[in-house]
């Protein structure tokens, strides 16, 4: 069912679709208007009790469209490179291999997934890159390492929630 925090969550899908214009006005707008709608949706569904199995499933799902739609067009423009790009990912990559071993041991279907504070604090990095980046801004090479690291803490912070919860 759409409720308010799932149509809130959905307006991440037009707001990358600005990015295909080169304003940077516009862009840093959208980027705002993102982030804005990443913590509002969460807010307003646990303080109405509005929470739902949909909205935890799209909410990561419209960040990660999101964030790699404009990581896409910053790459076609060439304002980060593609090793810049797959750092940024990183989590990611961790989230797909925690997946995959939830599948390899049967505990996929047990698992509860919820947001986890290293995925929080990615999402916020990304967005300060990427508006970072719309504004032209070099980032230093050595910041990109520290998506990484949160992405390896990721994976071990799932694995020890997983692994306290089977206890």
């Amino acid at each position: 069912m759409l409720t308010v925090p799932n149509l809130i969550t959905l307006l991440r899908l037009p707001l990358a679709l600005v990015f295909l214009q080169e304003n940077i006005f516009y862009r840093a707008l959208a980027l705002v208007m993102a982030m804005i709608s990443d913590a509002l949706d969460g807010y307003i569904a646990r303080r109405y009790g509005e929470t739902s199995r949909l909205g935890t499933l799209l909410d990561p799902l419209m960040d990660k469209f999101f964030v790699l739609f404009v990581l896409g067009i910053f790459y076609f423009e060439q304002r980060l490179q593609l090793w810049e790009a797959s750092t940024m990912l990183s989590r990611d990559f961790a989230i797909i291999l925690f997946g995959l071993y939830l599948f390899a041991t049967k505990a996929l279907g047990k698992y509860q997934f919820r947001a986890i504070l290293c995925g929080k604090i990615t999402t916020l990095l990304q967005f300060s890159v990427l508006l970072a980046l719309t504004f032209q801004i070099t980032i230093p090479w050595i910041f990109y390492l520290s998506f990484i690291f949160l992405g390896l803490l990721a994976l071990c912070e799932l694995y020890f929630e997983q692994d306290s919860a089977a206890s």
